[in-house]
């Protein structure tokens, strides 16, 4: 980070000893140890809040990406349920211009009520009444 070789750090160690003293050499590391300590406190705290902001600024193109998505979506939404309401009303007008049947033509049509249904015979209501297991096991 700093660049500082081993031969640079044992002449700075030389000087401070001599300027220092050797009595006064354990205080003198203690105290640069305390602003260390404190230096590196006041940098953690920075880059917490700047991480703290980054996050912030990113939660806000996030937000505003999730409502442009929203927005997309509503209106994909709307144009369905228009498009649906559309066709519903469209169906609902075939049916009057279709033209009107006669009543000849509607007695002549087949009843299709179930009364009048051919009953089944025994094998339909054997196929009908099996378990779609067994019928699949019968025909193979």
């Amino acid at each position: 980070m700093f660049d500082i070789s081993w031969s640079e750090l044992l002449i700075l160690g030389i000087v401070t000893l001599v300027f220092v003293g050797p009595k006064e050499l354990p205080v003198f590391l203690r105290t640069l140890g305390r602003y260390a300590g404190i230096v590196r406190r006041q940098a953690n705290e920075f880059k917490s809040q700047f991480d703290a902001a980054m996050r912030e600024a990113e939660l806000d193109s996030m937000r505003k990406e999730v409502e442009q998505m929203q927005n997309s979506v509503n209106s994909e939404v709307m144009k369905a349920k228009t498009s649906i309401n559309d066709a519903a009303s469209i169906s609902k007008l075939e049916p009057a211009s279709a033209p009107p049947t006669s009543p000849a033509a509607q007695a002549s049509a087949p009843p299709t009520s179930s009364l009048t249904s051919p009953l089944p015979t025994p094998a339909s209501e054997m196929a009908s009444a099996a378990p779609p297991s067994s019928v699949a096991k019968t025909e193979s």
